[in-house]
């Protein structure tokens, strides 16, 4: 994966784009951007789906999913573009659907979603990786705020939610098959990762919550998924914990940028939004 930083660069998303709990996967020149959330707080979710031209700089439409999703893993694989898991509708039953759609130069070649087979456990907010002909998908949450009843901004409400460190790998059309675990339950990774060396690194995220203040804690470690042996380990530590950052890998360095950061050493419950950027030298 490189990392491409476009400077002084803007141009419109189209008003009828999910604006946040996105799925987003790209081939290189083109991101696609799968269903998700239309509208702040705790709206709902919409089933469109857009594809940038990131050469043009030009937003194009694509069928909608069969049904809205949260943040679905989705990722490019084998000529088709793969979309799973995810919340349902209600933002917080997690969600084990798997379509996918034919796709080749930024448009779909089918006019319709394909089924897939299930994931065997579904929810939102996980890492999903194409790469040695194979497809993973690593870590998530079930469950996740909802709208409160009867809130005039349709204000978020908490749920009870799991966070889990759950590792699926299919490598054929039909099976999914499970792996190892990661050393711990991590969520909100879905941009957290780049592929180096043979391996899979992630940056950050969320764990399981305090188990008496039931608080958020944030993910500081670097873990690295060993693509040979299927293996996890933990190679370093993060200047602070984060959770949604995005992670890229470009000349030897390895960066993270944005997402929501600790309150401080001794608090890993989540704070300031932050828009900085961090790199260290990557040796593997």
């Amino acid at each position: 994966m490189k990392l491409i930083l476009l400077a002084k660069m803007r141009f419109d998303i189209p008003k009828e784009k999910a604006h946040s709990n996105l799925g987003v996967a790209s081939d290189g020149r083109y991101v696609y951007v799968v269903s998700g959330q239309y509208g702040p707080q705790c709206r709902a979710p919409i089933a469109r789906t857009f594809v940038l031209d990131t050469e043009t700089k030009e937003w194009n439409s694509l069928p909608p999913l069969p049904a809205p999703r949260y943040a679905p893993a989705t990722q490019v694989w084998r000529g088709r573009l793969h979309v799973m898991g995810g919340s349902k509708e209600n933002r917080h039953t997690p969600g084990v659907d798997h379509w996918s759609l034919a796709v080749k130069n930024g448009k779909a070649q089918e006019k319709e979603w394909r089924n897939e087979t299930a994931i065997p456990r579904g929810g939102p907010h996980r890492a999903c990786i194409a790469v040695d002909d194979r497809l993973f998908v690593i870590g998530g949450q079930e469950g996740d705020f909802v709208a409160k009843p009867g809130s005039p901004i349709i204000k978020c409400s908490r749920r009870h939610e799991v966070v889990y460190g759950d590792v699926y790998m299919m490598d054929n059309k039909t099976k999914w098959k499970k792996l190892l675990p990661m050393p711990k339950p991590n969520s909100h990774i879905e941009s957290s990762w780049v592929v180096v060396n043979n391996s899979i690194i992630i940056m950050g995220g969320t764990t399981e919550k305090h188990p008496v203040t039931k608080r958020m804690i944030l993910v500081g470690e670097i873990f690295q998924f060993h693509l040979d042996s299927l293996k996890w380990s933990v190679i370093g530590k993060l200047p602070y914990r984060v959770k949604t950052t995005l992670a890229g890998f470009w000349d030897g360095w390895l960066y993270f940028t944005s997402g929501q950061r600790d309150r401080g050493l001794d608090k890993p419950q989540p704070r300031k939004v932050i828009g900085e950027m961090w790199r260290t030298r990557l040796s593997l």
